[in-house]
């Protein structure tokens, strides 16, 4: 085979230019710590690294979704709380007001139950974020609208929200909410916290029927009916908070499961993208070793003369 003049340096040149491409890139991933850093490095596995890295940024939105459902359902609880202990009042007071009372302690017990809607009220209109948490997806507004009379006393109660939860996305096409309906009357879906006609409760309108009948002094009416009312409301409530306690224990466990598979996600990116570093400063020494050999040899063989061939 006839060798041209021009083979031996047109190929140390191409061969040098390869060690020299080899040596920065194997540099590049010993300071970098990453063995892919263009998707041509490794196609395959850019593959799978886009592919997870995808499904972490829809796991962290999860999260961060969670964590808001989270903060809505703690401060349902603690409204409901104390919607409890108002709940408790109103069935003590119902419980004392006896046809032995005198008018004026059932008149006491009328604007102390006045002052527990009013309380209620206020209660059930907490807002967190700026938003309403029991009126549904109509969070804008107030959900609870009461009307008064001119010495005072609460006369109605009106529901201003609707019967749709404001829900977001846990996990793939699922769905959860840590808010709390303020009345459904719909006879489905989410039961209401306040008036709820499948369970009876009409807490406001419990309470005021209670005013009403202790400021007339008619303690059959409390006796026969308001109690019953209340019992009614009571159960609703201790309902509800069974509910959120099972929605934020499905919160925690779903969010808990999320952080271990981000984490697991974490690992395989790291396993397909880190470099080996013992490895990679091997084969960088071996391509120097490389680098530094073709130029002693092109050297040597293009340091020759034409007297060199005629001895």
């Amino acid at each position: 085979m006839r060798v041209t003049s021009n083979s031996f340096p047109t190929a140390l040149i191409n061969q040098l230019g390869d060690l020299t491409t080899r040596q920065a890139k194997l540099q590049n991933q010993a300071a970098t710590g990453q063995r892919i850093q263009l998707p041509e490095d490794d196609p395959k596995a850019m593959r799978r690294v886009l592919d997870m890295q995808t499904e972490a940024r829809s796991i962290d939105q999860y999260q961060r979704n969670i964590e808001r459902q989270q903060e809505a359902a703690t401060a349902s609880y603690t409204v409901m709380k104390s919607l409890k202990t108002i709940s408790d009042r109103a069935n003590e007071i119902a419980t004392l007001a006896d046809g032995l009372d005198s008018p004026q302690q059932l008149a006491i017990y009328a604007n102390e139950v006045t002052e527990l809607i009013k309380h209620g009220i206020q209660l059930v209109n907490t807002t967190h974020r700026g938003d309403y948490l029991f009126g549904g997806t109509r969070n804008n507004t107030a959900p609870f609208v009461a009307s008064y009379s001119d010495d005072g006393q609460v006369t109605s109660v009106v529901y201003a929200g609707n019967d749709s939860l404001p829900e977001s996305e846990i996990g793939d096409n699922v769905k959860s909410s840590g808010h709390t309906l303020g009345e459904n009357n719909s006879g489905s879906g989410p039961r209401g916290l306040i008036t709820d006609s499948r369970s009876g409760a009409d807490l406001f309108a419990h309470l005021i029927s209670l005013q009403n009948h202790l400021r007339a002094g008619d303690t059959n009416a409390v006796a026969n009916t308001d109690r019953a009312a209340l019992q009614r409301d009571e159960e609703n409530l201790i309902y509800h908070y069974g509910l959120n306690g099972a929605t934020q224990s499905r919160l925690d466990v779903t969010l808990s499961l999320l952080k271990e598979r981000n984490f697991s996600l974490s690992s395989e990116v790291s396993k397909e993208v880190d470099a080996d570093l013992a490895q990679t400063l091997v084969r960088l020494n071996e391509t120097q070793n490389a680098y530094q050999a073709a130029l002693q040899s092109g050297g040597s063989i293009l340091g020759m003369s034409l007297l060199d061939y005629m001895r």
